[in-house]
């Protein structure tokens, strides 16, 4: 209870902070033609860029709400500012992200995932060290289990956790550990280098998840990077043995692959931007595309080891771009929803089907809502659904 009014009167005293902060600048703010200079005031547009300034700040500390209040502050009261066009753009998107990931999302599933880190920990460095009793591996787990857990909880008690940057510490450290034990076996070490390799590349790779769920980070982003390291994963084993690779020169092939795949599509996805439900669509569309090149390969039982591992390889590819296409119009929002209001289609229809919901409405006239970002900002038109019909499938 001690920890929930803590953290409440902790986003409070932000708030009100912002907020104050906002009320300060306007009040200073009502001439448009004053120019900064010592003992005058700010003009609106000096005023809105300091608010942009410190709405960006704290959206980067995590705190999204704060943000979000400061970005609706600008947009209402400093119409036609350049700091007004900027704040809209971030209000989308802002908005677009937390209905994907509430803020402090990421919070239990980081603390599972270390504690359960923890105990692996406790078994893995007694094995990294050659312990041979089993006293080694009961201390271990009776030290590495709350020892993540506290270890998790430590890292996100101050601060929100969204799911983006939790699964940036967990893609980290699970990735790390594959690549050691991967990269062991292809130098040939021992059982206790193997340990000890896994370990290093788990820590490395939970520090690097770190570093990069230290700004904002969407669930989306780390879905691609997920995405990306497994399906480099399968093309490396699939290229590496259509290229006649065997043993470690194919693991190799496997490791590289992975990697390849996990920078590839972190790096590129701000330019593509890909929503959570498409990425996931998409891949299973390619799963389903591999299994039935699998069930071919159980049916013709080709003696060629290439067109055995060929057909799977072209039904992956094949279903991953049946799957790109299918769900092309699924990019618009946070569920792949354009920005129509219910009861209304994206041409302005009354039967529509949207994001696996069908529905039939009739748009009336009256209340304004939101439609989305258009040349000027943030567009709002008269319109209100009355849903006569809805069902999810």
């Amino acid at each position: 209870m001690v920890q929930i009014m803590d953290g409440w009167l902790r986003k409070t005293r932000s708030l009100l902070a912002a907020l104050m902060l906002a009320m300060g600048l306007l009040g200073v703010g009502l001439d448009a033609g004053a120019q900064v200079v010592p003992g005058e005031r700010i003009g609106p547009a000096d005023s809105a860029a300091v608010l942009l300034q410190a709405a960006s700040t704290f959206q980067a500390e995590g705190r999204s709400e704060v943000a979000r209040a400061l970005y609706e502050f600008i947009v209402r009261n400093f119409p036609g500012t350049p700091a007004s066009d900027a704040a809209s753009q971030r209000l989308v998107d802002l908005q677009r992200r937390l209905a994907e990931e509430p803020d402090g999302s990421g919070r239990v599933e980081l603390q599972v995932w270390s504690t359960v880190y923890g105990l692996w920990l406790g078994v893995a460095v007694p094995a990294a060290l050659g312990a041979d009793g089993s006293e080694a591996y009961g201390v271990g787990l009776l030290l590495g289990g709350p020892g993540g857990f506290f270890a998790g909880r430590g890292l996100t008690r101050n601060r929100d956790i969204s799911d983006g940057q939790a699964r940036a510490y967990t893609l980290g450290g699970s990735w790390g550990t594959w690549q050691g034990l991967g990269w062991a076996n292809v130098a040939d070490a021992s059982t206790d280098g193997t340990f000890a390799a896994m370990v290093a590349g788990g820590l490395a790779g939970i520090g690097i998840g770190a570093a990069v769920a230290n700004r904002p980070v969407s669930a989306a982003a780390t879905t691609a990077a997920s995405f990306g390291s497994l399906w480099g994963t399968w093309f490396g084993v699939a290229g590496g043995v259509l290229l006649d690779l065997e043993g470690d020169d194919l693991l190799t092939a496997a490791l590289l692959g992975g990697n390849a795949g996990l920078a590839g599509s972190a790096l590129t996805f701000p330019s593509w931007r890909m929503t959570r439900n498409r990425q996931r669509l998409i891949s299973i569309a390619g799963v389903l595309g591999g299994l039935g090149g699998a069930g071919i390969d159980l049916i013709v039982q080709p003696d060629n080891e290439k067109v055995a591992i060929g057909i799977p390889l072209v039904g992956s590819l094949a279903g991953l771009a049946l799957g790109a296409f299918l769900t092309a119009d699924r990019d618009g929002g946070p569920d792949g929803f354009d920005g129509a209001g219910a009861g209304e289609g994206p041409d302005g229809s009354l039967f529509h089907l949207e994001g696996g919901t069908l529905g039939f409405g009739a748009p009336i006239p009256t209340p304004t809502r939101l439609v989305g970002m258009g040349p000027t900002g943030l567009e709002w038109r008269p319109g209100l659904a009355v849903t006569l019909f809805r069902g999810r499938f």
